[in-house]
């Protein structure tokens, strides 16, 4: 073979050779890559997928989409003095002490605008109010505003506030707002999954905590701003995350529905949070929406529910029922000029029923009161000593103090 093509076909080989070894790596490359990445895609997109139709999971992304634009932020604000700090020297004119002794010395100039706190609240009609907690607004002299998810802002005006229930309704000048539904809370159980949106910390907008339902009908004794002790009965217990900043803000259920108004938390435990039942607020609502303003109803007694514990400590015939007693501060067990005065009732009276409700842990005669509005009758079913009494009472309006 001539020496020529001999050289020509080696340089062929060699080519051939190094072509396969490139070709064969940057496949490799490219396969592994591209192929791997592909393949890769589709897995992720397979589990998002999963994730998003898994019934559960989809449920609690549903409520939270649909409640986005209803939860907001109230913002407390308050003119407070601006304090300007200023050096003096007693020894001014004494040579170099001029310079050694500068003492401070602070002075008010003028005022300025800051935040005092912040809570959470939702919407609850489209024509502008908004709820939360009384404890979020209770600072009278303050300024409110209402910071929606889409950033804007609207100055509050607080319509209506309850001190015994720690809820208070907005109104704010803006129509076409969108309302959460209002769920049932007597339908709610132990285990049942609840979804709390809020303002956390007063500065993570609408921060979404998942939970379960821990506790029904529990009596917490709370805090206000004032150092004041208020006591709620009948709230849910949860241990949805309830951080500082997230009281006035839903509890949601799996539909999307308000079940609870978040209040309080145990500082001294994790996972332990409350929220004031709906049920407990919708005749609010209701009125306030209806005519602008919201009358509590009153019947006039002080009491105390009475169970097994405390039918063995005062020898009762009974072991459910309100027993009516004076305050711990020696305040009168009947208020004077009420509707329970004006019915004849008496300290050491048992109520054990309201329209034929028989008052236990569960229906508390507060709570059940709190159906109604003033003006409604009642009919309260008395135990006084051995004998049975009927009594239909009218019930009046909460005195304000």
């Amino acid at each position: 073979m001539d020496k020529k093509i001999q050289k020509l076909l080696t340089i062929f080989l060699i080519i051939g050779i190094l072509g396969s070894f490139i070709f064969g790596f940057l496949g490799g490359v490219f396969s592994t890559h591209y192929v791997g990445d592909f393949f890769l895609k589709k897995n992720q997109e397979k589990d998002i997928s999963s994730l998003t139709e898994s019934d559960y999971e989809r449920k609690i992304i549903e409520a939270v989409k649909n409640s986005e634009n209803s939860v907001v932020s109230v913002i407390a604000t308050k003119d407070l003095p601006k304090i300007e700090e200023y050096y003096i020297n007693p020894f001014e004119g004494f040579g170099p002490f001029d310079f050694y002794f500068q003492i401070p010395q602070y002075r008010q100039r003028g005022t300025e605008e800051k935040e005092v706190s912040a809570g959470s609240g939702f919407v609850i009609d489209s024509q502008g109010y908004i709820i939360t907690n009384q404890h979020v607004v209770e600072d009278t002299t303050a300024n409110y505003t209402v910071l929606m998810n889409d950033g804007e802002k609207y100055n509050a005006e607080v319509v209506a506030r309850d001190l015994i229930e720690d809820f208070a309704i907005l109104k704010i000048k803006k129509d076409g707002l969108t309302s959460l539904p209002l769920g049932d809370s007597s339908n709610i159980a132990l285990g049942q999954t609840v979804i709390a949106i809020g303002n956390a910390l007063g500065e993570f907008q609408n921060t979404v905590s998942v939970g379960v339902i821990s506790g029904l009908s529990r009596s917490i004794d709370v805090p206000d701003n004032y150092g004041q002790r208020i006591s709620l009965n009948n709230v849910i217990q949860t241990d949805v995350a309830i951080n500082q900043g997230n009281s006035g803000g839903p509890l949601l259920n799996l539909k999307g529905e308000v079940i609870g108004l978040n209040t309080a938390k145990v500082l001294s435990a994790e996972n332990i949070g409350f929220a004031i039942p709906i049920n407990k607020i919708k005749n609010a609502i209701e009125q306030v929406i209806e005519t602008g303003e919201f009358k509590i109803p009153y019947l006039g007694v002080r009491y105390i529910l009475i169970n097994s514990i405390v039918q063995e400590e005062k020898e009762l015939p009974v072991d459910y029922g309100a027993l009516i007693l004076q305050g711990s501060k020696n305040e009168p067990a009947i208020e004077k000029d009420s509707p329970a005065w004006f019915a004849g009732l008496e300290e050491n009276d048992i109520i054990l029923e309201l329209d034929n409700i028989k008052i236990d842990e569960e229906n508390q005669l507060a709570t059940l009161i709190r159906q109604y509005k003033p003006g409604d009758k009642i009919v309260l079913k008395i135990l006084r000593n051995d004998e049975t009494l009927i009594k239909e009472i009218v019930l009046g309006e909460f005195p304000q103090k």
